[in-house]
């Protein structure tokens, strides 16, 4: 089984970050098995069709905004994403619609879609995650790899390794 854990968001744009911080926090903490790829997907859009063709499963992680307060995390999965990107969008809300939308024309969809969003609090200019959502991070990566782990998805924990911090 071939699996995506896709991280995206935009890095420069404090909590819009969220998604890329939350796959490398994945690298850093966990060793996976070959089967299962972990792309800091940034603000690529449409450029991120190659790397979800010919995969079973695709786990997004991204700042979505839920109409909650800040630090809200949701996890939502296949046919209810197209309809939440169709009411509430990403942050960046060209990108993911866009790239599940074109996948869907192209057959190239994987058979099982995840979305674990966080509402962000604050999207300005800036490196550093907001408070609430800094105060949810560790939450939102031990969701990804529960998920990950009620996928089968083999990963080990690596020993002293600090949290990943933003």
């Amino acid at each position: 089984m071939k699996i995506e854990v896709l991280g995206i968001g935009n890095i420069l744009l404090r909590d819009e970050g969220v998604g890329v911080h939350a796959v490398n926090a994945l690298k850093e903490r966990y060793v996976f098995s070959a089967d299962v790829d972990l792309i800091d997907g940034g603000t690529m859009g449409l450029d991120l069709l190659p790397f979800i063709e010919g995969k079973d499963k695709i786990l997004i992680i991204d700042a979505a905004d839920f109409g909650e307060k800040p630090g809200i995390i949701k996890t939502i999965e296949g046919k209810d994403i197209p309809a939440f990107l169709n009411t509430k969008f990403s942050v960046h809300q060209i990108g993911l619609p866009d790239m599940l939308f074109a996948a869907n024309i192209m057959g190239i969809t994987p058979p099982e879609i995840c979305l674990v969003g966080i509402q962000p609090g604050d999207t300005g200019t800036g490196l550093k995650m907001s408070p609430e959502i800094k105060d949810k991070f560790q939450e939102l990566v031990d969701i990804v790899a529960d998920k990950l782990g009620k996928w089968g998805v083999e990963m080990k924990r690596k020993e002293n390794v600090p949290c990943h911090t933003v």
